[in-house]
């Protein structure tokens, strides 16, 4: 669909362009770090430099953003890149091949468009950094590679991301959110709702309210509808077909191999995958009991019930009363865990996963006393005085008052020093006056 092409893959860059080049340079400038008493009177800050030539694999299921958001990350940070789109989306590796050479320097960024072999090929290579989009069967491949090289990896994976539906809830706008997720892009969405654990009394509610929600989005007539998209390519479409063989289809299921048109195929609730559960604490254990997926939806009305199955589960992200929107804001950080995927990017995540953070300390060649309490000979007395420096800890409210008593005892030193010339002064001052007054009269 052009219309969802658009919204779902060019709006998304657009917004990370504008957040790039608005914070850029906020985030290259030296940040101060914290120092301790023996470093007290040094400068410390930590300087982003870029980590050198960065390879980023695209995928096929949104060739565009996927490949696209994290370049302009790697670009931001300073890197060369090498991009490889997905050889499945043979038009926009075309596209991509054409226009990116005509607004990016050649000799930093280049597209490779190729297959297997391509790809192969490009993994023997060293790389400094390779962010990988797809499943987790090749990303073992990609992460194997990369360990011949010791090269750091982003891997953004899969895995059956679980979708809780409490009873207290509305469901009419749950059941909305989860079809509008389900469905966006035929669900070729790595963070799309796979299944729904919900208690067995909602299970019929869940599945009906979902037919009138899909009707309500795509007409009577699903296939005719220009919002209703098809199955990437035709082994795909036969590996789906395979999974409906035997299940009791709740609703659709219809197919059209020459046009890779699967009714409400690649659903959970096209193949009744709702997982029906007593209570929280069973879809909690269901859960955990599975891979990390690199998403979790819950929805309920019950926010503590929403913490605690937060705090009681892991997975790369959360959305609570939504699905997908988390990938939207580019202020969080998007990636999986465990075997959904290492490490994460959008906006300031993307410039940090491309960027080494070097620390620096820039030291004098003066004030070389204290050092002395780190070069031999050693005692007990320089290991106290060294805990001391090294491990005392002041805020700044702290530390002001320390300073402030530090200058009050100066003072009263200096004063009590000089008590006895100021007074001396004190005296002659009021002499001379009183003989200026009797001089005048």
């Amino acid at each position: 669909s052009e219309l969802n092409a658009y919204s779902q893959e060019v709006i998304t860059v657009l917004g990370e362009l504008d957040l790039v080049l608005e914070n850029l340079p906020e985030w290259v400038a030296a940040k101060p770090a914290k120092k301790n008493l023996f470093t007290m009177l040094d400068e410390a800050y930590i300087h982003s430099e870029p980590l050198g030539v960065v390879l980023i694999i695209g995928a096929w299921n949104y060739p565009f953003v996927l490949t696209i958001q994290p370049l302009i990350g790697a670009i931001a940070a300073g890197n060369a890149v090498i991009i490889k789109p997905s050889e499945l989306c043979e038009k926009t590796a075309t596209i991509l091949a054409q226009l990116l050479p005509q607004y990016l320097d050649q000799d930093l960024y280049v597209v490779i468009n190729g297959g297997v072999e391509e790809t192969t090929e490009l993994l023997k290579q060293r790389f400094d950094h390779i962010l990988y989009t797809g499943s987790t069967a090749v990303g073992k491949i990609v992460m194997e590679a990369a360990a011949k090289h010791l090269t750091p990896v982003t891997l953004e994976l899969g895995g059956k991301s679980p979708c809780y539906v409490d009873r207290d809830c509305d469901l009419d706008v749950a059941c909305r959110r989860i079809a509008w997720g389900k469905y966006m892009n035929c669900g070729q969405t790595c963070i799309a709702p796979d299944y729904v654990l919900c208690e067995p009394s909602l299970q019929n509610q869940i599945v009906q309210k979902i037919k009138e929600t899909v009707k309500e989005f795509y007409g009577e007539n699903i296939k005719e509808s220009p919002d209703y998209e098809r199955i990437i390519n035709l082994r795909h479409f036969k590996r789906i077909q395979s999974l409906l063989e035997g299940q009791k289809i709740a609703f659709g299921g219809e197919t059209d191999e020459a046009t890779r048109y699967i009714g409400n195929g690649n659903s959970p609730f096209a193949v009744g995958t709702c997982i029906l559960v007593r209570n929280a604490d069973k879809a909690i254990k269901f859960i955990n009991n599975r891979e990390k997926p690199l998403a979790f939806y819950i929805f309920s009305h019950n926010e503590k019930l929403i913490r605690r199955m937060i705090d009681s589960t892991s997975s790369g992200g959360v959305t609570a009363n939504d699905v997908i929107m988390h990938f939207m804001l580019s202020s969080l950080p998007f990636g999986g865990v465990g075997s959904s995927g290492m490490g994460a990017y959008h906006g300031k995540h993307s410039f940090d996963t491309f960027s080494h953070q070097r620390p620096c300390l820039l030291k004098t060649l003066k004030r070389e006393g204290p050092n002395k309490l780190r070069y031999p000979p050693n005692s007990q007395s320089k290991v106290d005085w060294a805990k001391f420096f090294l491990l005392k800890r002041f805020n700044k409210g702290k530390l002001g008052l320390l300073l402030l008593a530090f200058l009050g005892i100066v003072a009263a030193v200096l004063v009590k020093k000089h008590q006895a010339v100021l007074r001396r002064k004190a005296l002659l001052i009021f002499l001379a006056v009183q003989t200026l007054s009797s001089s005048k009269q």
